[in-house]
């Protein structure tokens, strides 16, 4: 079976100083290879198609034989790594906390350690007939983030 660590060091070696970034790298037992990468201006087909054949000609299929896939980060995929979310700042997500508490929001702000997010709230003020929507600005850690995606709309 290839090693993970093996396929990392590849990916990230020829993605070095450029626009993409990795995402995600997968390796099952059966030797399909899926890898992953985004772009702050997007991922074309030929971006993917020359570093599948610089992870081909790294690899030897007489040693080892094995299936490769090398793609874009899907637009409704959860996000997996935090250029992922710097790219979104600005945008409408949905974040599933690990208490089971879904909530939708602008992303406003990133850190290493939180993101910011201006979420929208309806409150009854006392003594108010009607409801009132206000904006609230929230601050969530990563270790209470259980998935993040992005919210596509069509108008």
């Amino acid at each position: 079976m290839l090693d993970k660590s093996v396929i990392n060091q590849i990916v990230e070696s020829y993605l070095q100083g450029g626009e993409h970034y990795l995402v995600d790298v997968k390796v099952t037992p059966d030797n399909r290879i899926q890898v992953e990468i985004d772009s702050f201006a997007g991922v074309s087909l030929d971006d993917c198609v020359a570093l599948n054949r610089f992870l081909e000609s790294k690899l030897d299929r007489e040693v080892e034989d094995y299936e490769l896939e090398v793609s874009s980060a899907g637009l409704s995929s959860p996000f997996k790594v935090l250029k992922q979310y710097e790219k979104n700042i600005g945008k409408e997500v949905e974040v599933l906390t690990t208490d089971g508490k879904k909530m939708t929001g602008m992303l406003n702000a990133v850190s290493p350690d939180a993101v910011g997010l201006t979420v929208e709230k309806v409150i009854k003020e006392e003594g108010a007939k009607r409801k009132k929507t206000i904006q609230e600005e929230i601050t969530l850690s990563f270790k209470n983030i259980k998935t993040t995606k992005l919210i596509i709309r069509f108008k």
